[in-house]
């Protein structure tokens, strides 16, 4: 990935051109980003078009998110063997494909299968335009400059995708969230052609073909126990042997991985707490995210009976948050380091999550945009001191394997949150929905607490210093 990028020797490109690159590579990761959530508030639509219940939907957000946290790293290291720039438009082109493929489906398997295609395309896009973008930066200013761009327009692409979905559902159809793609990619590959330059890394990273496969395994498997585990039981036989072979498949990956010299995860990170704790963190920032919008979305369309255009202005609240949370956060952490950024993210998760705690059949909708917008602050503020608690005090050789590993964890992450909540609501009719998704609440409060966890442990100590 960006393990060799980083040591790059100073690009030609003149400033104009190096922020020309980040605003074309920031259009693919916001292509990325809201793809993530814009299909949430699309789900019931979707059930309703292809008479499916809401497992079945479980699959069309995680067969994308799964597929696409196994691949980031693996893509990220055939970028650097063949060419980041050519990777990156066949990533393009991928997406762009499924998504038409996605748009025509005819049925929901036919729907899941281009969605895991979507994946295979979105993880070349992801790791591999900040690997262009940090190669166009030499200077570490500005590269901390163009990485705090980066996380906001992430930030706001997770948080947009729901209200871009529900007002394209409304004038639209569901459909419409895929055939959206088609105008953005054709975009994307004429700006890539004209201003982003090719490079490779001076020594690519061997491929870790039996760590990419055990990966994919281990995340496959969780999901999958965590969505039908409700209703096969989960001391069912096929449950039981599901997370047997998660144990199995997850052993055999520490072992592998502890054997190469050059792994597909560097395992030796996670002996630093900072780093440990901020990959977490990212999972538990996206569990809260993805749970929230899932849950919102089931609630306010089947519960309240709310239109998708209504029920995605519900989380305008939630982006307004994130947009100004997210640069101003990259700025704190900039001049206080990543502690204080971190202790406001869990505050605002937490309160967000709390504020839901007794969530009726006639909850006031204040009170529904207030908690949407708490967690929508809590989103912006998280982003960036966990990219940054997670790469400092690195080495430069270990802060792209680092990187990568957050944005794995942040993709887990966000199939983790739609399953747990999809298990928590799955069989509620309308009238016991707000009451089985209380739990989910209590979840995303107790995400929001444990970034106090991560804040605490964000400075590094002498034990962790580069080696």
């Amino acid at each position: 990935m960006l393990t060799t990028t980083l040591a790059s020797p100073p690009s030609p490109l003149s400033a104009r051109r190096r922020w020309t690159v980040l605003v074309v590579c920031a259009l693919s990761m916001f292509l990325v980003g809201v793809d993530t959530t814009i299909v949430n508030v699309g789900l019931p639509e979707i059930g309703y078009g292809l008479d499916v219940d809401t497992r079945g939907l479980e699959w069309v957000v995680n067969a994308y998110t799964v597929v696409l946290a196994s691949l980031l790293i693996v893509s990220g290291s055939l970028a650097d063997r063949f060419g980041r720039r050519r990777v990156f438009r066949c990533g393009l082109l991928v997406f762009g494909m499924a998504s038409l493929a996605c748009a025509l489906a005819p049925s929901l398997g036919a729907l899941v299968a281009a969605r895991a295609v979507q994946g295979v395309g979105a993880s070349m896009l992801s790791p591999v335009a900040l690997a262009i973008v940090v190669n166009a930066m030499p200077d570490p200013r500005e590269r901390a400059r163009a990485i705090g761009v980066w996380a906001s327009v992430f930030g706001l692409s997770m948080a947009v995708g729901p209200v871009t979905g529900g007002a394209l559902i409304a004038a639209f159809g569901w459909r419409s969230v895929f055939w959206i793609n088609a105008p953005v990619v054709v975009a994307a590959l004429v700006l890539v052609a004209m201003f982003v330059p090719e490079s490779r890394a001076q020594r690519a990273r061997p491929l870790d073909l039996p760590g990419q496969a055990l990966l994919t395994v281990i995340l496959g498997l969780v999901v999958g126990v965590l969505i039908d585990g409700p209703g096969i039981g989960w001391t069912s036989p096929a449950a039981l042997t599901g997370c047997t072979l998660i144990a199995a498949a997850t052993a055999g990956f520490v072992l592998a991985e502890r054997r190469r010299g050059e792994p597909l995860m560097d395992l030796a990170l996670f002996r630093r707490p900072p780093f440990a704790t901020a990959v977490l963190g990212a999972v538990a920032v996206f569990v809260a995210l993805n749970m929230t919008l899932l849950l919102s979305t089931l609630y306010l369309q089947h519960t309240r009976g709310w239109t998708p255009l209504a029920s995605g202005a519900a989380t305008l609240p939630m982006a307004l948050g994130a947009t100004v949370c997210a640069p101003w956060s990259g700025a704190l952490v900039g001049r206080l380091g990543p502690r204080r950024p971190l202790v406001l993210a869990g505050a605002f998760t937490a309160a967000g999550g709390l504020s839901l705690m007794n969530l009726g059949q006639d909850t006031s909708v204040p009170l529904i945009l207030l908690a949407h917008l708490l967690i929508g602050v809590g989103f912006g503020f998280a982003n960036a001191p966990l990219t940054n608690t997670a790469v400092s005090g690195l080495p430069l050789a270990r802060a792209g394997v680092a990187g990568a590993i957050t944005s794995t964890a942040r993709q887990v992450g966000a199939a983790v949150g739609i399953a747990l909540a999809g298990a928590l609501v799955a069989g509620a009719g309308p009238s016991g929905l707000a009451a089985a998704s209380r739990p989910g609440w209590l979840l995303v409060a107790a995400c929001g607490l444990f970034l106090f966890v991560v804040a605490r442990a964000s400075q590094p100590t002498a034990r962790d210093a580069p080696r």
